[in-house]
């Protein structure tokens, strides 16, 4: 209620038509960060305050809420539905399980595989919310109960008093060491431990455990990155350029992957690498084989794995389906115009068919393509037995599934966009950005990528680029660098929210777990806010191609 009263200033200091637009775009993020009103709600303010304050009419503020952006979106949404309700996705994590291998190490590589793969075309939070079950079960039979891995990591030695240390080396045996008049007594067991010893080992997999959940989020945060579809800040960038400078179609989903999927690459491996290093997952062990407690409890795990993927059965007909079905919307969404080869959209009227086009295509065949093998007999005679028809995927499953939500929120930062440029509020910010156009663009993308990848850690992604990325726009122009230079860093960037348990829904959903605490999180920040700074300097290589063509956005370079 007070936010409103606050920012009526704005309205008689700013020129009024940019006060008009700078107050509601203020109001939005304010909302956004406090999440006083849900964020599909906030996200619905332009279609009431444009109007009525005079900003825009609503016959342009409404058909932003669902442009083809929006559409691809919705496709990749329904795929990934289609994906779970058929449990493709679990044999793939399992599959990849089972080729790494037990040894943490290995296992941590093998869940950010797995998570930042599936974050490519599911959302990031179903991917986390599928993967952290498999890896508890999997934490479970390397180390067994994780209570009793708490109480051992508290106990000291202590030779003068009673002692009593619970050991699950073995998930299948509960090994006790007791004290008898106060001295300890080893005729039960096979191997001599002091208790420093199995303290030492406690606190070994206790940092393993909480690297295991660590790294699914963080893994499909990253992985979210690598896709037009993967995460929303992706499509609001696209979305934003179709605003601003209309005549650009440098950005769809090949040229977007060839350029940000190596990027994910490079930032997975060295995600695993530090996170293996602080959670005692690279040793000795990782190429070398003991014979001794840890091998028999790997085994273990690595028995489960296999139980898991032989009760899955062999691969069903819905299952093969939608494999083949996800595989031809990758192709064809990557071969339409890939830009660096001709692709097959030549074959239409230029500039008619897009990605969403594509997307709801595919999908739509989903809803009819029959999820059991259909009898051929049936066509020749009526009365031969056929499989009850059920499609691969139905329309309450697709509603039930899809986070509409996020669609008003692209809709509404969509529309914010729209806003800024036509109340010329864009303009307005750009000419008190000028005394920026003296900074090296150099440094300028390094500290727009670590201000953003800060600033997202206390609010939504999808707000964060919504606000920024217009002003960034602007500031491009007034440094006279094309504005990918700036906007595709700044973007990338906001999906690293790795610091706080608020950051990002993957995170919440790890910290919900019970057995992180904030500080286990915070305290790895710097490593990736090092990484959101190293992707400025990655873009500034891989996006030379394209900042060597202004044509598409209207604006005077500078060599």
């Amino acid at each position: 209620m007070l936010a409103p009263l606050l920012l009526l200033p704005l309205l008689f200091v700013v020129p009024p038509k940019e006060g008009k637009c700078l107050y509601v775009v203020l109001l939005m993020a304010v909302y956004w960060c406090t999440e006083a009103l849900p964020l599909a709600v906030t996200a619905m303010l332009p279609v009431c305050l444009f109007p009525t304050m005079g900003i825009l009419p609503s016959k342009k503020v409404c058909p932003q809420y669902f442009l083809e952006t929006n559409f691809l979106f919705l496709s990749g949404l329904v795929m990934a539905s289609a994906i779970e309700e058929w449990g493709l996705h679990r044999r793939i994590a399992l599959r990849v399980l089972k080729i790494v291998g037990v040894k943490p190490a290995w296992l941590i590589l093998g869940m950010m595989i797995t998570s930042s793969f599936l974050s490519m075309w599911l959302s990031n939070t179903a991917t986390t919310a599928m993967m952290l079950p498999i890896a508890n079960a999997i934490l479970e039979s390397l180390f067994g109960n994780l209570e009793t891995l708490k109480e051992n990591c508290k106990h000291r030695s202590d030779p003068e008093g009673d002692s009593q240390v619970k050991m699950h080396v073995l998930p299948c045996e509960k090994q006790m060491l007791t004290t008898e008049n106060n001295r300890p007594d080893w005729t039960d067991r096979s191997e001599r431990k002091t208790l420093d010893k199995v303290r030492r080992e406690a606190e070994y997999q206790m940092k393993v455990w909480k690297g295991f959940l660590i790294c699914i989020p963080y893994a499909a945060s990253i992985g979210g990155t690598a896709t037009l579809t993967g995460t929303a800040p992706n499509l609001i960038l696209v979305g934003q350029l179709k605003s601003y400078f209309p005549e650009c179609d440098l950005i769809n989903f090949g040229s977007w992957f060839v350029f940000a999927f190596p990027l994910m690459l490079l930032f997975l491996i060295l995600g695993w690498i530090w996170i293996a290093f602080l959670y005692g997952g690279l040793n000795t062990r990782l190429c070398i084989s003991k014979h001794d407690e840890r091998e028999a409890a790997e085994a273990k795990a690595r028995a489960v794995i296999d139980e898991d993927y032989k009760k899955l059965g062999p691969i069903k007909f819905a299952e093969g389906s939608i494999a083949f079905f996800f595989i031809i919307f990758a192709i064809l969404l990557f071969t339409r115009d890939p830009k660096f080869v001709t692709g097959w959209s030549v074959f239409f009227t230029k500039g008619y068919v897009s990605d969403a086009v594509t997307g709801v295509i595919i999908i739509s065949i989903l809803f009819f393509f029959p999820s059991q093998r259909p009898s051929l007999l049936w066509w020749f005679d009526s009365r031969a037995s056929n499989a009850p028809y059920v499609p691969l995927l139905s329309w309450r499953k697709a509603q039930e599934c899809v986070p509409w939500n996020i669609i008003l929120l692209l809709g509404g930062g969509f529309a914010m966009a729209k806003g800024c440029e036509e109340s010329g509020l864009a303009v307005w910010i750009g000419n008190h950005l000028q005394p920026l156009a003296q900074v090296p663009p150099a440094v300028a993308v390094i500290l727009i990528t670590a201000f953003i990848a800060c600033f997202t850690e206390f609010a939504s992604n999808t707000a964060t680029i919504i606000i920024f990325l217009p002003v960034i726009a602007e500031l491009a122009i007034r440094v006279k660098v094309n504005p990918l230079y700036f906007m595709i860093p700044a973007t990338i960037g906001c999906s690293y929210a790795f610091m706080l348990p608020v950051s990002t829904p993957p995170n919440s959903i790890a910290f919900a777990s019970g057995h992180l605490m904030v500080k286990d999180m915070v305290h790895k920040k710097s490593s990736f806010v090092f990484f959101a700074m190293s992707c400025g300097v990655v873009a500034q290589l891989n996006m030379k191609l394209a900042c060597d063509d202004d044509r598409p956005f209207n604006v005077e370079i500078n060599p």
